[in-house]
């Protein structure tokens, strides 16, 4: 597999963020076109969104044009009208700073999302890679049991052992051979899964190489943190606009009429009215207390949640450098293991060279040899995707 160089190098000691940033653009290659696309078209959304929302305070301009067709009395009249406040004690810079928080809020949302689907796709990558290991070793597991299965065979027909010794030779060599065709089932349904989020084939990618990162820089650079810190500004924000809401505002209003056409009434043709000035409103609402202190409590709720976040991904980390670390000792112990195996392998060769072993004794422990080996290549993936578990928290 060949998967972009740059991802091997994603993690290494204090993860710089112009690295990350860079890795982060390669990474969206793993994602299929429509699904790149449904991201931008979502970012186009909450970039509209939020235009939309920094200009709800400007009222529309109402245009009026009506016709009377009664029968002692026609007219045509137009109405231009406007009423825009100008003053909404603070509300209207409140109103502003609320829509820019809502983009960052949203736009931090969807990159949790793309990020979420690159990690799952990331994730069936090692999943096939691991289930080619497995079926690797359920084949010399076959290997192993098909030799055992042939020296019972012999030892029973030569009346060394009893038959139940063989049938249950023959039950491992089955259980193996069924291990074997569930693997490629399963190793099938990795590759339909990672094709649904893919549209380039699996075997075009290499797998990534992470490497630990300290706490601090987790907590730094954590997404979930980060999209926690924006809602707090958001609920400011809102709160804000909702005390402005129950405050004295001041609006300029402007109103011009023209009667274009009369019939029945002279004196009226091409009359014009306008009018302005500006208006105080103090709004008085039996609710006004209620709703200020259900958003003065929604934006202490925030800021709970966000010291909350930081104790779970604390939480988070250290479990998850707990599970690096256990998988580390069962790499440490499969490699004695190995460095038994070859010693053994040596002396296994001389006793066959003497004729005091035979080549199935030599084969059966070559393929076991094998099976460690692979074993410390599947250590090291459950590593990897317990790395990428981090990976997927950071900005």
């Amino acid at each position: 597999m060949h998967f972009l160089k740059s991802l091997s190098k994603l993690l290494l000691g204090s993860l710089l963020l112009s690295n990350l940033q860079a890795s982060n653009n390669f990474d969206e290659e793993i994602l299929s076109d429509t699904r790149k696309k449904t991201f931008d078209l979502n970012e186009k959304q909450i970039k509209e969104d939020s235009l939309k929302l920094k200009k709800d305070w400007i009222n529309p301009i109402n245009l009026q044009y009506t016709k009377y067709l009664g029968e002692d009395y026609k007219n045509e009249k137009s109405l231009i009208s406007i009423n825009q406040p100008i003053f909404r004690s603070g509300g209207i810079y409140q109103a502003i700073k609320y829509a820019d928080s809502t983009y960052d809020s949203s736009s931090i949302q969807i990159n949790q999302e793309r990020k979420k689907l690159i990690k799952e796709a990331i994730s069936f990558l090692y999943l096939i890679e691991k289930t080619n290991l497995n079926i690797k070793k359920t084949k010399l597991s076959v290997l192993n049991a098909q030799i055992d299965v042939n020296r019972k065979k012999e030892q029973v027909l030569n009346g060394f052992l009893d038959s139940s010794f063989l049938d249950n030779a023959l039950l491992t060599l089955n259980d193996s051979k069924q291990s074997l065709i569930t693997l490629k089932y399963q190793k099938i349904e990795y590759i339909n899964n990672f094709n649904n989020i893919s549209s380039k084939d699996y075997s075009e990618f290499e797998l990534p190489k992470f490497e630990f990162f300290d706490e601090k820089e987790y907590i730094q650079r954590n997404i979930d943190l980060a999209k926690a810190k924006s809602d707090i500004i958001k609920d400011e924000n809102f709160k804000a606009i909702t005390i402005a809401k129950y405050l004295p505002s001041v609006n300029a209003f402007y109103n011009y009429s023209k009667n274009h056409y009369t019939n029945g009434k002279p004196g009226l043709e091409n009359s014009y009215e306008q009018d302005f000035g500006l208006s105080v409103t103090v709004p008085l609402d039996s609710r006004t207390f209620n709703d200020i202190e259900s958003k003065k409590i929604e934006a202490l709720k925030s800021k709970l949640a966000y010291k909350n976040k930081i104790d779970d991904e604390k939480t988070f980390y250290r479990n998850q450098v707990q599970k690096v670390n256990m998988l580390e000792e069962r790499i440490t112990i499969t490699k004695e293991d190995l460095g038994l195996y070859n010693s053994i392998l040596t002396i296994i060769k001389e006793e066959k060279e003497a004729q005091l072993k035979t080549q199935s004794d030599l084969d059966t422990l070559q393929n076991s040899q094998k099976i460690k080996s692979l074993d410390l290549k599947i250590f090291e993936i459950d590593r990897q995707m317990e790395l990428l578990e981090l990976y997927v928290k950071l900005k």
